[in-house]
C-alpha cells in the first residue's frame, strides 16, 4: 500500500478508530465527544478543529471508499467525528449536555431524517459526509431549542 493510501486511511478512519470491532461509528462519535470535552470551551481551537475535520473529511472519505472498494465502508468514521463536533456548536460544555448531544446525534444519524437518507446515496465524500452533517445540524437545532426553553422556564 502506498504511503498516500495509508495516510488517507488514517484520516478517514480517524486514526484507526473506525477499526473498532463493534459499532465503529458510535465509537468514533465517542472519541469526538471526548475531544470536545477536552477542549472545554476554547472556541478558537474548536472552530479550527471543525474546519479541519470538515476539510479532511471531504478530502479523505471518498478516497478511502475507493481504497476499501466499498460504498461508505464501516471503517470510514471521519464523518461521525466531524458530525459530533458540528452538533455541539454554540452549545454549553456541561457534561450532561454533551452526553445528551451524543445520544441524540447517534439516534438521528441512524434514523437519517430528510434529507439525510437521500444525501447518503450521493457518490463519494458527499454521500459519506453530508448525511452525518444533516444529523448534526438537526441535533444542534434540537439542543438549542431545548436548552433555551429550559433556561427560559428556569427564569
Amino acid at each position: 500500500m502506498s504511503a498516500f493510501n495509508s495516510f488517507t486511511k488514517t484520516i478517514a478512519t480517524f486514526f484507526y478508530a473506525g477499526h473498532f470491532p463493534l459499532v465503529p461509528g458510535t465509537f468514533a462519535s465517542l472519541v469526538g465527544l471526548i475531544l470536545l470535552f477536552l477542549l472545554k470551551g476554547n472556541f478558537f481551537i474548536y472552530g479550527i478543529t471543525v474546519a479541519v475535520l470538515l476539510i479532511v473529511g471531504f478530502w479523505s472519505a471518498g478516497r478511502a471508499e475507493r481504497i476499501f472498494q466499498r460504498k461508505d465502508a464501516r471503517y470510514i468514521v471521519i464523518d461521525e467525528v466531524a458530525g459530533m463536533f458540528l452538533c455541539m456548536a454554540f452549545i454549553s460544555y456541561d457534561i450532561k449536555v454533551l452526553l445528551t448531544g451524543f445520544f441524540l446525534f447517534r439516534i438521528l444519524d441512524t434514523l437519517k431524517p430528510f434529507p439525510a437518507g437521500r444525501l447518503q446515496n450521493l457518490q463519494g465524500s458527499a454521500g459519506i459526509m453530508l448525511d452525518d452533517l444533516v444529523a448534526a445540524f438537526y441535533t444542534n437545532i434540537i439542543l438549542q431549542i431545548v436548552f433555551r426553553l429550559a433556561s427560559f422556564n428556569a427564569s
